[in-house]
């Protein structure tokens, strides 16, 4: 997601309707096209923009807002989980990426109910715009009620401006936390000597990887890339991210798929790997971003996908369809982008292939997609906003269903 003034709103509102318009046409080109209908599980929400599955098939759902929500059924419960607007620091009602962005449930949750949440809170850091937390909170003898006091937590990093947080944990097949943090924002990675998304000795720009269940505040795995260099942190999984918003596991090949949204032309999808660096700033997808400052490629990995912006803005990652209720989507990786036009990868060899989604049944209104979710039996489910900012309480959540 990107940093706005309200001139860029005014652009990403325009641009909405062109691609609403778009949409509405039909698909002349040879490209593949998937129906699937929109069913709305629950509204009246201020940005949801994290969620995951409790073991008795209730959504817990994060809002930008700092508010931590039950939905058991269809039905959104009034009190929340865990309220933690008052740790967030001051967000703007008309555009900002901060707040309560991540949610992850610990593997072993239902014996000892613990989460973890990806917070933006105040830091008097000189420099700093605030400081990203992850903390561990576990629920209370209530189920429905998290313990306030509770609260561990595991990082602090300071962010040099409001923008390219990441945001995303996520528990991996192999039981460790991954995180995902932006290069630290501002345009073109500016801060530090080479940008932090190439720098190793800042977690900005990286996918980091760390084991909660030993250590204070927490282990580094010792199959970690970087472990044995004491000059790069040993958290780091992967690096070269510019704002990496929304990562999933395969649940059937265990791969890790990162959406990383980009710069000024191009948004990127990834199939990150240990030690991988995936080239932000020196490449924007599989381009120079800056030809005449070297561009030296070797070594670099390059996306498996990536689109221009007549498509989109912003890349919202997704999951690959593990699920049984829509076989056409079966085995491919479904995502977006923030502005709403949704679409899928499929692998042919060693390429993969872009198709589009076609949402059936839409709201009417704009349809910002923050995020997707995916239960225990694999069904995807869709995180939107109609509003730019993250105060109003347009946002929704929609199940992916046959048509």
């Amino acid at each position: 997601m990107k940093p706005m003034n309200r001139f860029n709103i005014l652009i990403v509102l325009i641009f909405s309707l062109l691609v609403s318009c778009a949409d509405s046409k039909t698909n002349t080109s040879n490209e593949k096209s998937i129906s699937v209908k929109l069913l709305e599980i629950a509204s009246g929400l201020h940005s949801p923009v994290s969620a995951v599955f409790a073991p008795d098939g209730s959504m817990i759902l994060a809002e930008q807002t700092g508010q931590i929500r039950i939905i058991k059924g269809n039905s959104l419960l009034e009190e929340p989980l865990l309220d933690l607007e008052n740790k967030l620091v001051k967000l703007s009602g008309a555009y900002d990426e901060r707040g309560l962005l991540g949610i992850a449930l610990h593997p072993d949750f239902e014996k000892n109910k613990k989460f973890y949440v990806y917070y933006s809170a105040p830091t008097d850091v000189k420099g700093s715009d605030h400081q990203s937390i992850i903390s561990e909170f576990k629920v209370s003898n209530d189920p429905l009620r998290a313990d306030v006091s509770s609260e561990r937590i595991l990082l602090k990093v300071q962010q040099p401006e409001s923008n390219h947080n990441g945001g995303e944990l996520k528990f991996g097949p192999d039981g460790y936390l991954y995180i995902g943090l932006g290069d630290g924002g501002g345009a073109g990675d500016k801060h530090g000597k080479i940008g932090n998304g190439q720098d190793l000795s800042t977690f900005l720009g990286k996918i980091l990887r760390i084991d909660v269940n030993a250590g204070l505040p927490y282990a580094i795995p010792q199959d970690n890339p970087f472990v044995s260099d004491k000059s790069v942190k040993a958290e780091i999984w992967a690096y070269g991210l510019r704002n990496p918003w929304r990562f999933s596991f395969d649940k059937k090949t265990g791969q890790l798929f990162v959406a990383d949204v980009g710069q000024n032309k191009f948004e990127e999808v990834n199939i990150v790997e240990k030690g991988g660096n995936y080239g932000w700033k020196i490449m924007e997808a599989s381009h120079c971003f800056d030809p005449e400052n070297n561009c030296k490629t070797e070594g670099l990995k390059l996306p498996i996908y990536e689109y221009e912006h007549d498509k989109g803005i912003s890349v919202t990652g997704g999951y690959v369809y593990n699920g049984k209720s829509i076989p056409a989507l079966s085995g491919k990786y479904v995502f977006a982008d923030w502005t709403g036009p949704m679409f899928f990868l499929e692998q042919n060899g060693k390429s993969w292939q872009k198709g589009t989604i076609e949402l059936l049944d839409k709201p009417s209104g704009d349809l910002k997609i923050l995020g997707f979710a995916e239960d225990d039996a694999s069904e995807i489910y869709v995180l939107s906003n109609q509003e730019v900012g993250p105060k109003g309480t347009n946002g929704a959540v929609y199940k992916l269903v046959k048509p």
